[in-house]
């Protein structure tokens, strides 16, 4: 078996995890299962919940592609691999909650082969909110920080700000939430093997349900009504405009001629776009903005004379 065969077995075990503590969540629907293969590629296995009591759609992706060539999404930034073959396993997640009040969340763990010995791992954690709460915010970057914090190999504060840069919507001048950590090659030259740098992933699927199972707790049984609705449905596109132009895992999947529906499965069900959307001063909408701007979250203190949000 090779390292990239162990590691997505590892990663499946935690799909499983995972699914049944966001049904355990929702309490209404049930994941489904979708495999899918590709002839001269590989395969995956999508779970996706659609239509639920708390999640709108969440999707958990793990797949396992190999192929003679790196594809351009990697080799452009890389280009003395764009001859080499590869093989790619990852785990993927993406969840939308059906209250406004409740943030998205995204996350995925990677592991790259290319031929010739050369290895490493990618991928963070990061959340969008529609509504800005600070308690939730501070919640999230503190417990992504612990992680990260037990693990030598792990920097949070370079990775936050690769983060905040990378979900950067540049068209519209802010970024596409509050960000988290994202690491793109912890590699084969640091001085430990691959299995030092799984046990990091491993602790970072572990962190998921901390960092962000409370604040959908939190927030999913708030009541909203047709505008709250509308602004989430607005704020929603420009989670899809981020991800249909600059997100490099789509890049990657469309290349690679993986299974669409698994590609696209972290878009929302639905979304809303209309000509200069511009929320009212000083309301709840107009407030996410700072929320939208890199900010040190893990040691924010919200003022104790202001309600939290």
């Amino acid at each position: 078996m090779s390292h990239a065969e162990s590691v997505t077995e590892m990663l499946r075990r935690h799909q499983d995890r995972l699914v049944a503590a966001f049904e355990d969540q929702d309490g209404g629907a049930r994941f489904r299962t979708a495999r899918w293969t590709r002839d001269g590629l590989g395969g995956g296995r999508a779970r996706i919940l659609e239509g639920g009591r708390v999640f709108e759609r969440a999707g958990v992706n793990v797949s396992l592609v190999a192929g003679d060539r790196v594809p351009s999404a990697v080799s452009r930034t890389r280009p003395q691999l764009a001859d080499r073959g590869f093989r790619a396993t990852g785990i993927s997640m993406v969840l939308h909650p059906l209250n406004p009040y409740a943030p998205s969340f995204h996350a995925n763990f990677r592991y790259f082969e290319i031929d010739g010995g050369e290895w490493w791992f990618g991928g963070g954690m990061d959340l969008t909110p529609m509504y800005g709460f600070d308690e939730d915010a501070v919640h999230f970057h503190r417990t992504v920080k612990e992680w990260c914090g037990r693990h030598e190999i792990a920097c949070y504060e370079e990775w936050k700000a690769t983060c905040d840069e990378y979900f950067y919507i540049k068209h519209r001048k802010e970024m596409r939430g509050i960000g988290g950590v994202f690491f793109d090659r912890i590699a084969a030259d640091a001085p430990r093997p691959p299995a030092a740098y799984g046990a990091f992933v491993e602790d970072g699927l572990g962190a998921v349900l901390d960092a962000y199972q409370p604040i959908v707790a939190r927030r999913a049984p708030m009541p909203y009504g047709d505008r709250e609705r509308d602004w989430q449905l607005a704020r929603r596109g420009r989670y899809a405009e981020f991800n249909l132009v600059y997100d490099r895992g789509t890049l990657f999947g469309l290349q690679t001629n993986a299974n669409i529906e698994a590609v696209l499965m972290s878009m929302p069900p639905l979304a809303r776009w209309g000509f200069d959307i511009t929320p009212e001063p000083g309301s709840p909408e107009s407030d996410v903005a700072r929320f939208l701007q890199p900010r040190d979250w893990a040691a924010h203190k919200p003022s104790p004379l202001l309600p939290a949000r």
